[in-house]
């Protein structure tokens, strides 16, 4: 039998031999990756800036199905004589505290970890071991991109540590396109190396160059479709109704049986289930939400239908003023400072388009009536807010970086928390109210 020592030189040996393969096709420095162009660099005032600056951690706002995505990078760890390896443990649990109390899923990319900047054996034992069931208890998934033998050796290491149901959760994934079929793909910040990687797999797996992947011509979307089309199509196609159909029935689904749910939209639901929700709308056909006997089902497809509209309920060209949303005021008193944000915030949903404009002000009536059922729901507007955010704005290019998360999160709460002063001056009359 093969000790647990032995198993961890055998993983040694391994990593230096997967190393010195890649060094026969490329020269290779122990400079870190750089994080992908679009990330935001952290605020030199963020109390892990040492470790943040690095990009290694990511988060990347929701899957398909209403999860957030954290996203774990090897090749941005610098050499490890110049990173505080329990930093590093500190800062993954900063980040997942702020998400651990609703489903989240794990993308590790494996490329790029390296004799000279891997943390030890016994740093991932303490790391194991301080995830307790807070942690563990929702997380859906541990996808393991690009995984290798010294993965596969590790594993056996830390099998005897492992509950089978924790071991149920992860999930190899041999190439990006992988992914696709599980998450919102474009979402993902992906760094450069590990895409050269990728390309490099699937080229050694033809025997050439790397397949075009190949993308169907989009299809013209159905008269009746709710999910991936703009607010005007579906207004359109839904005889001028200014609330979509999908936003007006979760919405009053959840009113009248969803507000005293502990974590209502935190938690995921199926995700068949989900896709058959999705379906039958698409095609115009009821939904009745009673027939699923979980409340979390309409929540979900809420989120969803946000999450998919082609351009956010809040759009593209009000990003750029949410995110300075942070800025100024540093010299005002804490009680005239947030005077001016919720002012500022107030100017912003006031420069929406009608449509989105009256779309947002039914959504988030909502939202702060589910707020003040906070002391049974849990759901503060801070915890809405971390829901909700990056449903409602996201950059026109990029993914939304962990950095740019802040702003989003305070600019979402102040509307929820003060959605009479935000909303109270423009009432077009077309507006509706559930």
């Amino acid at each position: 039998m093969t000790s647990t020592s032995e198993l961890e030189q055998l993983a040694e040996i391994e990593l230096e031999k997967e190393n010195e393969e890649e060094e026969e096709d490329q020269s290779v420095t122990d400079a870190p990756s750089l994080p992908p162009s679009s990330t935001v660099s952290p605020d030199p005032s963020h109390p892990y800036y040492d470790v943040a600056r690095h990009g290694i951690i990511q988060v990347c706002g929701d899957d398909n199905y209403g999860r957030k995505l954290i996203i774990f990078s090897s090749c941005c760890l610098p050499p490890s004589h110049q990173l505080n390896h329990r930093r590093l443990l500190e800062y993954l649990k900063f980040t997942l505290d702020q998400y651990v109390e609703m489903d989240y899923i794990l993308v590790y990319f494996h490329h790029g970890l390296r004799s000279s900047n891997k943390p030890s054996v016994k740093w991932l034992r303490e790391a194991y071991s301080e995830f307790d069931r807070k942690y563990k208890k929702n997380l859906k998934t541990l996808y393991v991109v690009h995984p290798t033998n010294f993965i596969r050796i590790l594993w056996n290491i830390f099998k005897p540590l492992i509950s089978h149901k924790f071991g149920k959760k992860l999930t190899y994934v041999n190439y990006l396109a992988e992914l696709r079929d599980h998450l919102n793909y474009e979402q993902l910040v992906v760094p450069p190396d590990v895409l050269r990687h990728d390309e490099k797999l699937r080229a050694a797996q033809r025997g050439g160059a790397p397949p075009a992947v190949k993308t169907p011509p989009p299809r013209p979307p159905l008269p009746t479709q709710q999910f991936g089309v703009s607010l005007q199509y579906i207004r359109e196609k839904n005889r001028e109704a200014v609330i979509p159909p999908v936003v007006r029935q979760t919405v009053a689904y959840l009113k009248e049986k969803g507000l005293r749910t502990e974590g209502i939209f935190r938690r995921s639901a199926r995700v068949q289930l989900i896709k058959d929700v999705q379906k039958l709308y698409n095609l115009g056909k009821p939904v009745d939400f009673d027939q699923y006997a979980d409340v979390h089902v309409p929540a979900v497809i809420l989120k969803t239908f946000l999450r998919e509209l082609p351009e956010p309920l809040l759009t593209f060209r009000v990003y750029s003023a949410v995110q300075d949303i942070l800025t100024g005021c540093v010299c005002c008193p804490s009680g005239v400072e947030s005077s001016l944000r919720v002012s500022r915030c107030k100017q912003i949903v006031e420069s929406l388009p009608e449509h989105h404009f009256i779309v947002t002000k039914f959504l988030l009536c909502f939202l702060h009536t589910v707020s003040q059922e906070s002391i049974v729901n849990k759901m503060s507007p801070s915890n809405l807010a971390c829901v909700f955010g990056v449903n409602l704005v996201w950059p026109r290019h990029g993914s939304i970086s962990l950095s740019a998360l802040m702003p989003i999160n305070v600019f979402t709460e102040i509307l929820i928390e003060h959605f009479h002063t935000v909303f109270g001056s423009r009432g077009p009359a077309a507006q509706v109210t559930p």
